[in-house]
C-alpha cells in the first residue's frame, strides 16, 4: 500500500509538522521566545522561530540561492518576516506546502545552523546527518 502525504497544510497540520521534525533533531529544544512567539534552537542558536498572524508562519533559515528559488516556486514561502529575507524565510498554509517538503526545510535550517557551530558544539557532521543536497 503506497502512502501519499498530505499537500497543502493548514494551520495545524503545518506546525504539527514543523514541530516534529524539529524535535526529531540532535540535541534541539523547542521554547516559548515570548507570548505571540515559539523557537526551536540548537545548542542555543535559532533555526526556527513561529507565530501566528491570521495564519502560522514559520520562519526557517535557508541558502541563499535555495531561499529564492523556493519563493518563486511557492506563493506561501516568502523572505522571512522580521528576519534577515537573504538567510531566511517564511513558510505559510498554502498550495504545495506539504509535510515532506516542511521536514526538508526543517532539516535544511538545521544543518546551516549547526554547520555555523564551532565544531566542537555541533551535535552532529553537518556534511554526512541527514539528507542534504549541495
Amino acid at each position: 500500500m503506497e502512502v501519499r502525504m498530505k499537500a497543502d497544510l493548514d494551520d495545524e497540520q503545518l506546525w504539527k509538522a514543523v514541530v516534529d521534525a524539529a524535535l526529531e533533531l540532535p540535541a534541539s529544544e523547542l521554547y516559548p521566545f515570548n507570548e505571540e512567539w515559539e523557537v526551536a534552537r540548537v545548542c542555543g542558536k535559532w533555526f526556527m522561530i513561529s507565530t501566528v498572524r491570521g495564519k502560522r508562519m514559520v520562519n526557517l533559515k535557508a541558502d541563499p540561492q535555495d531561499a529564492r528559488a523556493l519563493c518563486e516556486s511557492f506563493e506561501s514561502i516568502t523572505p522571512g518576516y522580521h528576519m534577515n529575507k537573504k538567510h531566511w524565510i517564511t513558510v505559510m498554509p498554502g498550495p504545495g506546502i506539504s509535510d515532506e517538503l516542511v521536514r526538508e526545510l526543517v532539516m535544511e535550517s538545521y544543518l546551516l545552523v549547526v554547520d555555523g557551530l564551532p565544531k566542537y558544539r555541533q551535535p552532529v557532521d553537518p556534511a554526512s546527518y541527514g539528507y542534504r543536497e549541495d
